[in-house]
């Protein structure tokens, strides 16, 4: 049990406390370290937090992992609610924004890239659990970016016959090599480079997009 919480009750705040401490040192350490070289010693000297802790709020290391990637994901969605829902721009800008902002991340970061992206090269040859999971949160993240360049299509910003779940599929392939990239070269170049590419082959008429996202008249 808990050192924090008395036998046998149920104590929200401190369990809750003790739990995120523990994610939020496991998501830098799994970004820095990867899966397997994660050491759940070293995680309770990072977090001053007894052995019997982390067993009390996780089954094991692939329980934390797995929801170390939950509460990225949730992370993430909210970025996209936040990018993709502001009304005021319009839908190529918000996609953009989602991205841009991600990039600041990994620069925060020191450029080590997408958990899900290191995760998955690192556990989806071994583990039919990280590979469908991790399968899943990209189709997440996909099925978010079509739905606003569903809008983008109905605007006229890209072509009418534009399939945007493929579209969407692709996006999120290519950020993911160029975040790989970036996580190599420690630079950001790739991930603006692939962001412009992509953007201009959407957009037949980019040379006629404003600053703001909008077709010039």
């Amino acid at each position: 049990m808990d050192s924090d919480i008395e036998p046998g009750a149920e104590s929200a705040s401190p369990m809750h406390s003790t739990k995120q401490r523990l994610i939020g040192a496991g998501l830098e350490m799994l970004l820095k370290h990867g899966y397997n070289d994660l050491g759940i010693q070293a995680l309770l000297v990072a977090t001053k937090v007894p052995k019997g802790s982390f067993y009390h709020h996780f089954k094991d290391k692939e329980d934390f992992a797995l929801q170390v990637l939950d509460a990225y994901m949730s992370q993430v969605h909210k970025g996209l609610d936040a990018c993709l829902e502001d009304r005021a721009r319009p839908p190529l800008m918000r996609v953009r924004n989602f991205f841009e902002m991600t990039q600041e991340a990994y620069r925060e970061q020191g450029y080590m890239g997408c958990l899900m992206g290191g995760l998955g090269q690192e556990l989806s040859g071994v583990s039919e659990v990280f590979r469908h999971k991790i399968a899943e949160c990209f189709s997440a993240i996909a099925e978010r970016m079509a739905s606003c360049l569903e809008e983008a299509r109905q605007l006229g910003d890209i072509p009418t016959s534009s399939n945007v779940q493929e579209m969407a599929d692709l996006l999120v392939d290519c950020w993911e090599g160029a975040a790989l990239r970036s996580r190599l070269q420690k630079n950001p170049s790739s991930l603006g480079s692939m962001l412009d590419f992509y953007i201009r082959a959407i957009t037949p008429d980019s040379s006629r997009l404003s600053a703001s996202g909008h077709k010039r008249r």
